[in-house]
């Protein structure tokens, strides 16, 4: 092998491993404070009650495994009204909302989201009682998703 050839073949790896690096930097930060702001009202969320379950490395954006829970008993007088879970990095921020009542038993969810590269993640809890709580975590994703309609 000459080397013009071996250094060639180096140029090449390095910037298929800097690929994942430059598909985030094309994603940039959002202030989520705004959407944040539109479900849970004036009062800002304080942190609790609400705990995210996400893997720390996520491999495939495409497919992150998420839970879910939140601190309440589910009466009627002591409920979880809505969940919703916000990516600061995705091109749509606000990724899921969901909605429950005193009849869900209990607040969990568990499903599967896609996150366009590491990223802080958000969920906000809003309760019968009209407040707002809330939790977030920091996921590394090696293989970004929601990046289909951009060029690298």
């Amino acid at each position: 092998m000459k080397r013009r050839h071996f250094l060639q073949l180096g140029g090449v790896g390095i910037s298929a491993a800097a690929l994942p690096l430059r598909a985030q930097q094309l994603m940039p930060m959002q202030d989520l404070q705004p959407l944040i702001r539109s479900v849970a009202g004036d009062v800002p969320p304080k942190p609790g009650r609400v705990h995210i379950g996400l893997p720390q490395l996520a491999e495939n954006g495409n497919s992150v495994p998420l839970e879910l829970t939140v601190d309440s008993p589910m009466t009627e007088a002591d409920h979880v009204r809505s969940l919703h879970v916000f990516g600061e990095r995705n091109p749509r921020p606000l990724i899921a909302s969901f909605h429950l009542g005193p009849h869900a038993g209990r607040a969990k969810v568990t499903t599967r989201i896609r996150l366009a590269g590491s990223q802080r993640v958000v969920a906000i809890a809003v309760l019968s009682d009209g407040s707002a709580w809330s939790d977030e975590t920091e996921v590394i994703v090696t293989s970004a998703a929601c990046l289909d309609e951009m060029s690298i």
